[in-house]
Parts: structure tokens; sequence; C-alpha cells
């Protein structure tokens, strides 16, 4: 019978072993439970750039409507960037066209004490991004909810390219882009918006989930 205690034993911790490896945090970045999975990395990568370029001014286009509880789901970006943002004098702006996604947002800024550093806006990106005057930092594109129906793909690409377009005179030299659901079926969100920036001589740094871009001489030195 201690054999079978000993196999029990073995694979019960070989199981949260397993989970315990999977688990992607960004400790101390955020508390150790919330698991970020398969956007650790890049916001990770993203977080240093912005230090980098002394970032201010950060758009997302679909909030976080989850807040933390969806950062294995959706990223929980709203949250990640609206503290970050608390911590180096930045400001987020996150846009979405769903007043529940919105209500949902607000109500986890208000918890997270990030109010006086997150603004949610309900609208359609598009307008948003049109009427959007200052210049922009990161741009983080997450709207547009993909599926396995091919013509919510092509859509939800040709909008993420729209976006894209929308704020493009906004977007300087040193300029930082997101996207997010980019390693899907039939080449993800970004599939139109990534063919026409490498066409306007922007380059990848990371290609994963998410897809991040610089320009071809974004300065990888820190700003003084």
């Amino acid at each position: 019978m201690d054999w079978f205690i000993w196999i029990l034993a073995l694979g019960i911790f070989g199981f949260f072993l397993g989970k315990f490896i999977k688990h992607k945090s960004l400790y101390p970045f955020m508390p150790f439970r919330y698991d970020f999975r398969k956007r650790r990395n890049t916001f990770l990568k993203v977080m240093d750039l912005m230090k980098t370029i002394a970032a201010k001014t950060i758009i997302e286009t679909g909030t976080s409507r989850e807040g933390l509880h969806g950062a294995k789901s959706n990223g929980a970006a709203t949250i990640v960037f609206g503290k970050w943002a608390k911590e180096n004098g930045a400001f987020v702006h996150s846009v979405d066209i769903s007043e529940d996604s919105c209500k949902n947002a607000q109500q986890e800024v208000y918890k997270q004490n990030l109010n006086e550093f997150v603004k949610i806006h309900h609208s359609d990106s598009l307008i948003f991004l049109e009427n959007f005057k200052d210049k922009v930092d990161l741009l983080y594109l997450d709207s547009y909810d993909y599926s396995s129906d091919v013509e919510v793909q092509k859509k939800s690409q040709e909008h993420h390219l729209l976006e894209f377009k929308a704020i493009e005179s906004r977007l300087h030299q040193n300029s930082i882009v997101l996207i997010d659901d980019c390693d899907l079926p039939n080449g993800g969100k970004g599939k139109l918006a990534i063919a026409y920036m490498l066409e306007k001589n922007w380059k990848i740094v990371m290609n994963a989930y998410q897809v991040l871009l610089v320009r071809e001489d974004f300065s990888f030195d820190k700003l003084q």
C-alpha cells in the first residue's frame, strides 16, 4: 500500500510543479498570483521600452473588461499599463465601444486606485483615434473580438488596420506598438496592420502571441 501512496503523492507533486512552471507572473510588479501566461514576456519588454523612451501617453483599444481576474484570458492590460503609468508619471486612455466593458473596466480602475492615471472612454475606437490630438508613446491594439468565423476574422483584421491608420500621424520616431491576439488562425488580429507597418519602415521586436513593433530607427538607448 505504501507504493500506492508514494505514486499518488508523486503525481500530485508533478501536477502542481507543472502548474508552477506554466505560471508566468509579472512579480514583483504585479502580485504573483496573477498569471499572464502568453503575454508575460511581451508585457515585460514593452514596459522596459516605455522606460527607455520615458513614455507619457498610452492608448489601448479594447478595454480590460475582467480586470486582473482576466490576466490569463485577456491580459488585463488596462490595469497593467495603468499601474505602470502610476509609477512612471504617465497616463492611459482605454477605449471600448461596449458600455458594459467600459463599466466593468472602470470599476477595476477604481478598485486598483488608478483613476488618476487611467481614463476609460466609451466610444468607437476609430472615432476616438481620429480625434486624438496628442503624440502617442504606446499604442496597444486589442479591440474587435476574434473568432473561428472567417468573416469575423477578416473584419477584425481590417478594423485593426483602420485603427492604426487613424492614429498613425500621432506616432513619433520612438513610439511603440503592441498588437494582441496575433498567434491565432489566419494571422490573428494584427495580420493586415503588421503587413502595412512593415511596408512603412516599422520592424518587429517580438513575434509571439502578441506582436511588438517599433520604427526602423527606434533608439534603444535610454533618453536623457
